[in-house]
């Protein structure tokens, strides 16, 4: 279900309830799009999270805890100068739509009450956070910019004035009477929960398809009291909220969805919980992808760009194959040169190096001697065969930087926020990537690179490097000769480390499974995952980050399905 107005307006209703009267003690902006609020109400300090991502916009109450920049953005310092110690008088909603309207009262430099507002508008990827100057109406700034070369009718730039949202021209089915609801249907036009989406602002089509599923038969009456009951609700603010999970999707709302049948169904106290558990780790996921698709290009250039250069080397290799061919050109030549004669285009000799002493004929350079010619295949063998060597090693470092490329690929899919930078960082110390004309980043670097830490169904710990900078450190490092390490065989994958000399059968198949579930082979079966003791994994001098030999292996089939969630994050 998509966060339409209904599910606005439990969360409205909700923050109002939790939040009036509450001070805004500390303000914070984890990423490009989003702004956590911390706020003392009721005697108790809660979270409040604003987001504007272009993906999963929305807004509720947290209990999730956020890695904040040490340099907090402009659009943060703008608040805090703003809003900083602010009491929040409400939550406003206009109509049904995905807008809210958070209202402050706030003391300015002089110490002076000044009305502000916070306007949260969730569009998808319209979606905005607007902090507005009310008594001017003027904007003082927004999370996202809006030029005039981006739309015409509703800039949102700081110092112009604040223009809502264009209005769609549907009925609030808050305010609809049933002679509303029902002369707004025409039977004859199609699909009705395709018209009760497009005729009332606040619902969405999974709503609409509940309404038309509780009505049964479709008559002008059961219609409007399937619509009338689920709107009553929303008037009345009962909710229930839940997550449903079916085969093919998932959906959260803030009603019960009958028309998905039998599904697997999770119920929440509050809107908040509810949301939380839905977007968790889709929003990360999505802010990850932003963040790392201009890795995600350059990789896959590299990839392509290598591949391409291999298949140019192939070619070059088998014209460098007939070296041997013009070694016994020239050879031949000279053993026949008494039979030549100047100005020949072609030379008929016997080939005695062949059992048979076949006939062979061989082109020559009429303009040349025959000892001209002899010399000349003699230079191309002396080239071809030394081009040979150079080509091999070209290849080599082709195949190389294939690998290399590949395992950066496989780690980007895994990738937190954090090890996206680890990734940007590694690559600009290799030399692929530029810094773009800024100075490093002042953040300091971690002494140790953070891994992710399971703890199996035995109680073993069991780590796991998501990047080349962690695989390095847990392997080359961390780990003891006795631990127990892993990986997907000839596949590009994290490396796995049990930190135990004794486990069961169970330990090493669950570290297995967390193997191939981070690695290229994510979601297939019987996927191949060697294991070793770690003193007999090495890396070779001069080799790529990530990359190391290993013997004495043997080899585990499982799944690339995690059955573990990580406990903590461990150093």
């Amino acid at each position: 279900m998509a966060f339409d107005g209904l599910v606005t307006r439990a969360v409205v209703e909700e923050c109002h309830a939790a939040l009036a009267s509450g001070r805004i003690s500390r303000i914070y902006q984890p990423s490009d799009t989003d702004i956590v609020l911390q706020i003392r109400a009721n005697g108790k300090n809660k979270r409040l999270l604003l987001s504007a991502n272009l993906t999963f916009p929305r807004i509720h109450l947290t209990t999730e805890e956020f890695t904040n920049p040490l340099e907090p953005p402009m659009f943060c310092m703008l608040l805090r100068k703003h809003c900083d110690g602010a009491i929040i008088e409400s939550f406003e909603q206009p109509g049904l739509e995905r807008v809210i309207h958070m209202n402050l009262r706030a003391r300015d430099e002089l110490g002076d009450w000044k009305q502000r507002k916070i306007i949260i508008e969730i569009m998808g990827r319209h979606s905005n956070i607007i902090l507005l100057d009310v008594e001017r109406n003027m904007i003082l700034d927004g999370i996202h910019h809006v030029t005039p070369g981006m739309s015409s009718h509703r800039v949102v730039l700081p110092g112009r004035p604040y223009i809502e949202p264009p209005e769609q021209g549907k009925l609030n089915p808050l305010t609809s009477s049933k002679e509303d609801f029902i002369r707004s249907f025409d039977y004859n036009a199609g699909r009705l929960d395709r018209q009760i989406v497009d005729r009332f602002s606040g619902i969405s089509p999974l709503v609409s398809r509940e309404i038309i599923h509780r009505a049964g038969v479709s008559s002008r009456d059961s219609l409007w009291k399937a619509f009338e009951q689920l709107i009553n609700q929303a008037k009345h603010h009962e909710y229930h909220p839940e997550i449903v999970l079916t085969k093919n999707r998932t959906s959260f709302s803030i009603t019960r969805l009958s028309h998905l049948g039998e599904s697997d169904i999770q119920s929440f106290e509050s809107i908040s919980e509810c949301l939380e558990a839905f977007f968790a780790g889709r929003a990360e996921r999505d802010s990850v992808r932003q963040k790392a698709a201009d890795l995600f290009r350059f990789v896959s250039n590299e990839l392509d760009k290598n591949r391409k250069k291999m298949v140019k080397l192939e070619d070059t290799r088998k014209q460098a194959d007939e070296a041997d061919r013009y070694r016994l050109y020239g050879e031949l030549l000279t053993a026949h040169m008494h039979e030549l004669k100047p100005g020949d285009k072609t030379a008929n000799v016997i080939n005695y190096y062949e059992e048979d002493t076949p006939p062979l004929t061989i082109p020559l350079d009429s303009l040349q001697t025959p000892a001209e010619n002899a010399q000349a295949y003699f230079k191309r063998y002396n080239k071809a065969k030394n081009s040979i060597q150079a080509v091999e090693h070209q290849m080599n470092l082709a195949e190389q930087e294939i690998e290399y490329f590949d395992s950066i690929a496989q780690q980007l899919e895994n990738a937190s926020l954090d090890d996206i930078e680890e990734i940007r960082e590694e690559l600009m110390e290799g030399g692929y990537l530029r810094s773009r004309g800024r100075k490093q980043s002042r953040r300091k670097k971690p002494a140790k690179p953070t891994l992710e830490k399971y703890i199996s169904s035995d109680g073993i710990e069991i780590l796991v490097g998501k990047n080349n900078r962690q695989n390095d450190y847990l392997t080359n490092r961390l780990a003891r000769s006795t631990d127990t390490w892993l990986h997907t065989k000839d596949l590009p994958g994290s490396h796995v480390v049990i930190r135990a000399d004794e486990f069961s059968e169970q330990t090493l198949l669950e570290a297995a499974t967390l193997a191939a579930y981070f690695s290229k082979a994510r979601g297939s079966t019987q996927i191949p995952v060697d294991y070793t003791f770690v003193r007999h994994v090495r890396k070779p001098s001069g080799a790529k980050p990530g990359y190391v030999i290993y013997d004495n292996q043997k080899t585990i089939y499982v799944t690339g399905e995690a059955t573990l969630t990580p406990e903590r994050n461990s150093k």
